[in-house]
This record gives structure tokens, sequence and C-alpha cells, in this order.
């Protein structure tokens, strides 16, 4: 088996690999750094396994689609976080957006208060460094998985039959086509912004969820330039 790095240069080895192992095989700080793999075109996780030829990117938070890949999965953080604190909160939705993320939940309507404690909460999960692990099971398996939660229900019933695939991160489960990161810890630079009200789907007839939007990246750093921007913007919309 051949694989072709994005630099044009080949690997080449005799039994299957995973993403992982190659980006490791290629070195220890790329594998650390790495969110996602690019296999022929497709964002994929870190544990596909690599059994013919093909071209492989491996991608870190720093590639705009390793980025997105990060930000989903601290959507997932967040998801898993709203509902520790609020055990009645249904998960609907929660995608990557070009500055971070949001996710829609039927739950009481949010307050600045609420959004600090979920952050604090997502800190927890993030520090506990869990493996954040890709099942595959059948449609019936995901309608009875999620058979308390309409709106996994109203996504599981629009897709074909065949493989369905979930997210796990210790006890939090979710309906998700991915990729995802490897690891919880990766998700540690973010803060939640704003809430507000959204239909479902979109539609005006269907019911209003919370959605929380929050922006991730990938140090402290640019976390602290991006939200001092935000603040910068705030004060010129007030002065007009």
């Amino acid at each position: 088996m051949i694989i072709t790095l994005k630099d044009g240069s080949k690997k080449e080895y005799a039994e299957a690999k995973s993403v992982i192992d190659v980006a490791f095989d290629i070195s220890e700080g790329l594998a650390r750094a790495a969110c996602a793999g690019e296999v022929d075109g497709e964002v994929v996780d870190l544990r596909t396994v690599l059994d013919k030829d093909c071209e492989l990117n491996i991608l870190t938070a720093r590639d705009e689609k390793g980025l997105a890949v990060l930000r989903h999965t601290a959507s997932h953080v967040m998801a898993e976080a709203v509902q520790t604190l609020f055990p009645e909160a249904k998960v609907a939705i929660g995608p990557s957006i070009d500055t971070g993320f949001y996710y829609d939940f039927e739950c009481q309507s949010f307050s600045r208060d609420d959004l600090d404690a979920i952050e604090k909460e997502m800190k927890k999960i993030a520090k506990s460094g869990k493996k954040i692990i890709r099942k595959e099971i059948s449609k019936e398996e995901a309608l009875e998985m999620f058979k308390d939660d309409e709106y996994k229900l109203d996504l599981i019933n629009g897709l074909e039959d065949g493989t369905i695939t979930c997210y796990e991160q210790g006890d939090f489960t979710d309906l998700c086509r991915g990729p995802h990161v490897d690891n919880v810890k990766l998700c540690r630079n973010f803060k939640l912004i704003r809430h507000s009200g959204a239909y479902w789907k979109g539609d005006s007839k269907n019911k209003v969820l919370q959605r929380i939007y929050g922006v991730c990246f990938p140090t402290k750093e640019e976390l602290e330039e991006h939200l001092q921007l935000l603040e910068e913007a705030k004060e010129r919309d007030h002065r007009k």
C-alpha cells in the first residue's frame, strides 16, 4: 500500500494503517496536533483505517478543514455540558460555522449566567481527556437508541436504511455523521458568546429551540484576539 502525502512524498506499508498511525510515522508532533485526515479529498476521523493506495493529508487546527472538525467536536462538548446541567434538555443539531459552532436545544430560555455555568462544565469535560469513539449502527438500532428524542428520531427517519454513525464521549452519545477529533482535551480554547431562539430546521411552523453560539480556536491567544475584535465591533456599533 502506497500513501501519497500532501507534499508529494510517499509512505509504503505492507499492512493496513490508521490515519493516526501514519501521522505518528511522520512525526510525533504532527500526530499530537492532528484533528482529522483527508483521504482522497474526504475528511475522515484519525482512527479511519487505510488499506489501499491513497492520497493523505493530515489535518491540524491550522487547516481550515481541521479547525472545522475541532469546532464541531466543541459543539458536542457543549451538548454534553448542557445535558449534565439541564437533564431535561433535548439536543437537536450542532454544526461548526465560520468562527465557531452552535447547538440547538429544546430547553428553558438560557441566561448569561447559564452560559457561564455551561462554559465551566465544558472546561471540566475538556480537562477529563475522554476519548471520542465512532460507532456504526443500523437504522433500527439508532431508532431504539434515540427513541426518547423527537429531534434525533426526525433526523434518523429522514436517512436511508443502512449504516448510521454516532459518537460517544464517556456517557454522552450523539447521532452524528462526523468526523470528530480523537479526544475532548483538544477543545479547550472556547467561549460561549450568545444565545437566541431558532426554529427547528429553520421552519417557522416548527418549535422554537434555544440556540447557543460559541467560538473556538487552536490557541488561547487566538481566542483572546478574536474576543477582543468582537468587543471592539460591539463598541463601534454602540457608538453609531
